[in-house]
């Protein structure tokens, strides 16, 4: 009896363009989209599939008229693979950084609790040391920052949230205060505002960005409120006299100076303060670009991000 060799032991059965087939089958519902997504023919996708199907022993298809639904085997499988694929994708973006002396893009969320315009001044001191390198920047809110690193889109992510599996390191801390206009009633009470007063009138809410949307921050339970998708639309909201929100120092500072808005004497957590993290997706093979961005951020956010309250 032959004796099986090594390579034969540790040989894959199944390719990674058989288990991108999976995947894109199961997401498309069908063969004809998978095809069409994948850009080959509906019988190559569907060779794929009988392939893997035969390598492992398992059915991984029922098919219900036109659509492929698939079996609990196919289910299990479908996680796997997605992981597998994943692991696959940031090996390859590793290799492409250890070939490089400097990253082409460099790609980053940052919460809005952070201002725009001060992301844009690290940014142009970024810009003076690496001219060429191109950077996408996503405006993010909550959650959404960490699904940004939980789907390895980003290099780089600063927020509030440091997704599990993780390391940030605090770079800021961000304070909040609820604001309105000057002339907003509750400023009229002449006496500390409580809950059931702010109940009673428009909060501004700012939305969670996040696939899943997991996280809400502070006091929410006013009986009328609007939902925003950024901090400069709550901000002119309360420029207006719309309403009231909990907004950060960095935002309001000006305003506040201006006495165009007001803090509000709330009785009890007039001010709130949060910790703001920057993450790497994967620092041990972060290109020179996205280190050094990250050190220009640790360096000039603290302080470009104080308000009238920091000293």
């Amino acid at each position: 009896m032959n004796t099986p060799t090594s390579s034969a032991v540790t040989e894959n059965k199944v390719t990674l363009e058989q288990w991108r087939a999976l995947l894109a089958v199961i997401d498309a519902g069908g063969y004809a989209k998978a095809a069409e997504q994948l850009n080959k023919s509906q019988s190559a996708v569907s060779y794929a599939i009988a392939q893997l199907e035969t390598a492992l022993g398992v059915k991984v298809f029922n098919l219900q008229g036109r659509k492929a639904v698939a079996t609990p085997s196919g289910e299990l499988l479908y996680r796997r693979a997605k992981q597998l694929l994943e692991q696959a994708e940031r090996l390859e973006k590793s290799a492409e950084c250890l070939s490089i002396h400097v990253e082409p893009l460099v790609k980053i969320a940052v919460d809005i609790i952070v201002p725009p315009a001060k992301v844009l001044y690290c940014l142009s001191l970024f810009a003076k040391d690496f001219p060429d390198t191109r950077v996408e920047y996503y405006e993010t809110v909550l959650s959404g920052t960490e699904d940004m690193l939980l789907k390895r889109q980003v290099d780089l992510a600063i927020g509030g949230f440091v997704p599990a599996g993780f390391i940030g390191d605090k770079v800021m801390t961000a304070k909040f205060h609820g604001v309105s206009s000057a002339d907003h009633p509750l400023q009229m009470l002449g006496r500390e505002v409580t809950y059931e007063d702010m109940r009673q009138h428009r909060q501004i809410v700012v939305r969670d960005s996040g696939q899943y949307r997991r996280h809400t921050v502070g006091w929410q339970e006013a009986d009328q409120r609007w939902t925003v998708s950024h901090i400069k639309t709550s901000l002119d909201a309360i420029r207006m006299g719309l309403g009231y929100a909990w907004l950060p120092d960095a935002y309001t500072k000006d305003d506040i100076e201006a006495g165009t808005l007001k803090y509000l004497p709330v009785e009890v957590g007039s001010e709130r303060e949060g910790p703001v993290y920057l993450t790497f997706a994967d620092k041990e093979f972060a290109g020179p670009g996205a280190k050094r961005l990250a050190e220009i951020f640790k360096e000039c956010l603290p302080i470009a991000c104080k308000g009238k309250h920091d000293s």
